[in-house]
């Protein structure tokens, strides 16, 4: 490592260390992030993507308890006779099956002793080499948020490319919590749904508008904010056939708007990296949530000269929580006849 990326490094170190309120020799070792700081570390990772700044990222301050996003659980409108009895308010509240647990995840990372020195030469070397591990980790969790299935106590990246093994996530929550609300087959196809000419549903739209129906509970089926959550193969399966095509040049513009507003089944659709190629989410996005615990975020720089890199470990207790499953639907296993 070259002296001027060493000196950089120096000070990266000592701004840690400055902001958490610890020496730089215990930033070396292992140090508890600070409340303040892990919020403005939460935000920043949110700030990374739009899909993260649609849901909720919320500090709590015990690994594990109830959700906290109070859901409607239907509707509260009434009239009494108060001559005859008195009025009966209604228990809104959703908590009572709804638990969440925050469990630890590692956030480790290396940056090459040859990498820090092209990038020293830029001013703003400290930002580099944060952001690039804050992107990482708002990917990893939106990863976990659409495939995580089970926590492993030691994870394996090699079998479980998309990071199933971490920590339980939205999907998961679904399929386990409310399986009444999860299609992933059909009487006449077990195991699968077929869409296409020929099959009880001819294409997309007529499947998510069917879901809604009967997945979704009556008082929330017509809310505005439901989307439907999809992987981008599921896009270019609905709309490519529409822009592989010789339009003429009136058609053009009908052709780009259709493509641009982007819905299925009368909802807005949006394509979220890491979702199945083969599901379809239904629901709010402010439905879903990532928790984190405060003061529960734990990090450390080391300079590994036996490995010719500067290593960071980062953790933090993480859950994947679906706030009202009642207002959530998931069908999976689709097939495009």
């Amino acid at each position: 490592m070259k002296t001027t990326t060493r000196e950089k490094l120096n000070h990266y170190v000592n701004t840690l260390a400055t902001l958490n309120g610890v020496t730089a020799e215990a930033v070396t070792s292992k140090f508890a992030v600070t409340p303040s700081v892990q919020q403005r570390l939460e935000k920043r990772i949110q700030d990374t993507s739009d899909f993260l700044k649609s849901i909720n990222i919320i500090g709590v301050s015990e690994a594990e308890g109830e959700t906290l996003m109070l859901g409607v659980s239907g509707p509260i409108a009434s009239t009494q006779n108060t001559d005859t009895a008195e009025r009966q308010p209604r228990d809104v509240s959703t908590l009572t099956a709804n638990k969440y647990r925050c469990v630890q995840t590692n956030y480790d990372t290396h940056i090459k002793y040859q990498t820090m020195d092209a990038w020293a030469k830029f001013p703003d070397f400290q930002t580099k080499l944060r952001d690039s591990i804050t992107k990482r980790i708002a990917l990893d969790r939106i990863m976990i948020g659409f495939n995580g299935k089970s926590r492993a106590d030691t994870s394996n990246p090699t079998i479980h490319k998309n990071l199933e093994d971490i920590n339980i996530g939205w999907l998961e929550k679904i399929r386990t919590a409310a399986p009444q609300r999860v299609m992933s087959g059909q009487a006449a196809t077990p195991g699968k749904i077929t869409v296409g000419v020929g099959h009880e549903y001819v294409n997309l739209d007529a499947l998510v508008y069917d879901v809604v129906n009967s997945k979704i509970e009556p008082w929330l089926r017509n809310d505005t904010n439901l989307v439907a959550i999809v992987g981008r193969e599921l896009m270019a399966d609905k709309y490519f056939p529409l822009v592989n095509q010789n339009h003429r040049p009136e058609d053009i513009l009908a052709a780009d708007m259709i493509c641009s507003q982007s819905r299925i089944g009368h909802l807005p659709a949006v394509q979220v990296p890491f979702m199945p190629a083969n599901a379809i989410l239904i629901t709010r996005l402010d439905n879903l949530s990532i928790y984190y615990q405060d003061g529960g975020m734990r990090r450390s720089v080391i300079d590994n000269p036996r490995r010719d890199r500067i290593e960071t470990y980062q953790s933090s207790n993480d859950a994947y929580v679906v706030e009202n499953y009642d207002g959530a639907a998931l069908v999976e296993n689709i097939v495009l006849a």
